[in-house]
Parts: C-alpha cells; sequence; structure tokens
C-alpha cells in the first residue's frame, strides 16, 4: 500500500466516523504484514478493534446512566460466607430471563449480608445483554415520587423510572414512608406491573410492610404485583461488613442473635403469605 492509498484510506475512515480503527490502521497493517494474513482477515482485525471500542464506550454510558452506587460482580461474591444463599438460582437469573419475562427479584435479609451487592451484580449483567437498569434508594425514590405528586408532575417523573428494563430499588424498609409516598409507589409497582423488572432489597419481611407504608391496604397491593411474577431470596447470614472488622481484632467471636435481633422474613406460598 502507498503512501497515497494509506492517507486516503485513513480518510474513508474518518469521514465514516470509524476513530479507533484510524488510530489502529497502522497497527494492523503491521500486523496483516508480520502474520502474513489476508485482505478479509486484515479487515476483520481493523473493524473488530472499531466494534470493541463502541462497545466499551457503549457499556461506559449505560452503566453511568444506572446511577450504581458501585460495581461489583457475581464472580466477586462470596457464595461460601452466605450458605442460605442457592448459588445455582441466582447463577440462573444471571442468564437474564426475568428481564424477558418482567419477573421481579426480592432480596430480603438483615444489613449488610450482600443485597446490594447481588442486585447490583445483575444490573451490571442486564447492562452487558444491551438493556437499561436504574439503581435507585428507597428513601430517594419515595421522595421524588411523593414531591412529583404534590407538584401534579407524576407522570414526568415516572417516566425515569418506567424507562429501564431493571429498575433496582435498594434498602426498602430502612425508613418509614407516609401514605401519600406509599400511593406514589403503588403507582410505580402497578405501572412497571409485567411490564419490567424491579430488583428491591429490603430488611423488612412483608408482615412489616403495612407499618412500613402506612397502610396495610396499600401494602397489600403493592406485594400484590410484585410477587405475582416473582424471585423471593432470603439471606440469613453475618454481616460482610462486621466481618472484615471481626477478622481485624475489633469485635468479638459472633454470638448467637436473641430472637428479638433476628429477622423475622416471610416468602410467598401458592396459598398466599407464609412466615420463615
Amino acid at each position: 500500500m502507498t503512501t497515497i492509498d494509506l492517507e486516503q484510506a485513513r480518510q474513508h475512515l474518518e469521514s465514516l466516523g470509524l476513530k479507533q480503527a484510524v488510530e489502529a490502521l497502522d497497527n494492523s497493517l503491521d500486523t496483516a504484514a508480520s502474520k502474513q494474513l489476508t485482505y478479509p482477515e486484515m479487515l476483520a482485525d481493523l473493524l473488530g478493534v472499531e466494534v470493541s471500542a463502541r462497545r466499551e464506550r457503549y457499556l461506559s454510558t449505560r452503566t453511568k446512566l444506572a446511577h450504581l452506587p458501585f460495581q461489583r460482580t457475581l464472580e466477586q461474591f462470596d457464595f461460601s460466607f452466605q450458605p442460605s444463599i442457592d448459588e445455582r438460582q441466582v447463577k440462573e437469573l444471571a442468564n437474564l430471563a426475568f428481564v424477558t419475562e418482567a419477573t421481579n427479584i426480592l432480596l430480603l435479609g438483615p444489613p449488610g449480608v450482600g443485597k446490594t451487592h447481588l442486585a447490583i451484580a445483575l444490573a451490571l449483567k442486564t447492562i452487558e445483554h444491551g438493556q437499561g437498569a436504574y439503581f435507585v434508594r428507597a428513601y430517594d425514590l419515595m421522595e421524588h415520587l411523593r414531591k412529583a405528586r404534590a407538584l401534579h408532575n407524576l407522570d414526568r417523573r415516572m417516566k425515569v423510572y418506567l424507562a429501564p428494563k431493571v429498575l433496582i430499588v435498594d434498602e426498602f424498609g430502612i425508613w418509614p414512608y407516609d401514605r401519600d409516598a406509599a400511593t406514589a409507589f403503588f403507582t410505580l409497582v402497578s405501572a412497571r406491573y409485567e411490564r419490567g423488572s424491579i430488583i428491591l432489597t429490603s430488611n423488612k419481611g412483608f408482615g412489616e410492610w403495612g407499618d412500613l407504608l402506612g397502610d396495610t391496604v396499600i401494602a397489600s397491593a403493592i406485594l400484590d404485583r410484585l410477587l405475582h411474577h416473582s424471585h423471593v431470596l432470603n439471606i440469613r447470614g453475618e454481616s460482610y461488613r462486621l466481618r472484615e472488622k471481626r477478622q481485624a481484632g475489633l469485635f468479638p467471636a459472633q454470638q448467637h442473635l436473641s430472637s428479638r435481633q433476628e429477622t423475622v422474613l416471610i416468602t410467598p406460598t401458592t396459598n398466599g403469605i407464609a412466615e420463615q
């Protein structure tokens, strides 16, 4: 290839917006010469660089739009530390059939057992497969919905939470909510029902949601929609954060929890709801 041909090829790539291919052109030509690649092989190598770069940009943009507080993968999750979790079930969820089927995932358990880690890991899997995800803490979500409802622009705000295929609602149950917030949350859950998945983490059993939301009727209506198509994972174990402090010698060995400290979790059954 002459200098003129090389420059013309570079200009064509630039005009097509293939910026990464422009930067990789010289290296691709050197590789083709050293490995005696055919023209189709060289072209495939050059375009592969562009495709990889575009995918990285896409994933980076999608991840930023998801508002994830941090990034954690399933490979980083210590299943051996939380034997109450069915590792096979979690890995099946990572195949993302729940996204296609608009099924919800509810992760229940005391603080620090890895609920948010699993939720974010599934969100990243969703993004990697070309679907949108959005993370919001329950308190912020409730406040945004309550204020939007009061200002009569709830429909506008709802679009933010209806657009992604997967909506992650984290730390549901840490704070109580007033009836206006509960009503707005019911509106959101109803709007996403059988249209998009919700991954919700909570330290409260379902039987406590009536008090939490300030209205047992609204709580029952929300649970009816969340649980109709759902996977419920009850995590019973020690906090990862406390384990790290214990290993550092800041806490004594784990003691048995008293009945007041134990978290009562509830899972759906075919006849309704049963305590675990």
